[in-house]
């Protein structure tokens, strides 16, 4: 499996690829603010073709460049219900500080949009991608998951949970009690080992977060799923 990223734009937002190997077909997850160019350098490095655009969640510093690169390459934009209006117009979204630099902000509506379910299998780009749906940091937040060639698991977490941290809950729709409960109930479930690509700062494992992460010091798997 091929995974590779960078943090893009002022937010340094890590968007990432996927690929069963390189010279072939790929997923892109959270193109954000100013993602083509390294982007493109990146498909073109590894010969690899996007099948699709994933995303973790409706926020503008994920979302930017979606519907640019999807459209380029002819492939659906796949995102939750629940943040689907975001995608056009993301400062339902954001604070008031953000819509004072971005005023009133559209973007661009993508070619091709598909919702998210809680639960699904995505088959693409000859991958299996897990659904988690993971509320707290916005209504719509998911992690999409995976597993490697030697049965280690990875999670594509957005937003949701952080080197010793977790996500913001107090732009709108955000739920600081309805993140932990999606932490407990969709990732501390997992094995130690598995490794957590956020969408903000880097790699960490569900194992060292349980041990480290004091936001999650009370927590357990059973502690109960958000509704």
């Amino acid at each position: 499996m091929l995974v590779a990223g960078f943090p893009a734009g002022s937010f340094r937002t890590n968007c990432f690829v996927l690929a069963p190997a390189a010279g072939g077909a790929c997923v892109v997850v959270d193109p954000g603010q100013d993602a083509v160019a390294d982007l493109d350098v990146l498909l073109a490095e590894h010969s690899l073709t996007p099948a699709a655009v994933l995303l973790t969640h409706g926020h503008l510093d994920h979302t930017y460049c979606a519907a640019e690169v999807a459209d380029a390459h002819g492939v659906p934009v796949w995102i939750h219900p629940d943040d689907r209006a975001w995608l056009t117009e993301p400062m339902l979204g954001m604070s008031e500080q953000s819509r004072a630099v971005f005023g009133d902000l559209r973007l661009p509506e993508p070619g091709e949009v598909r919702d998210i379910a809680d639960d699904a299998t995505l088959r693409l780009a000859g991958l299996e991608l897990g659904v988690a749906h993971t509320p707290g940091h916005t209504p719509g937040s998911v992690c999409f998951t995976t597993t490697t060639e030697d049965g280690t698991g990875v999670v594509f977490g957005g937003d949701t949970l952080f080197q010793g941290s977790v996500g913001r809950t107090d732009l709108p729709g955000g739920s600081h009690d309805t993140l932990l409960d999606s932490i407990a109930a969709r990732l501390l479930s997992r094995d130690d080992t598995t490794i957590v690509l956020p969408g903000h700062g880097p790699a960490t494992t569900i194992g060292a977060e349980r041990a480290h992460n004091p936001f999650l010091a009370d927590l357990t798997p059973t502690r109960g799923r958000a509704q």
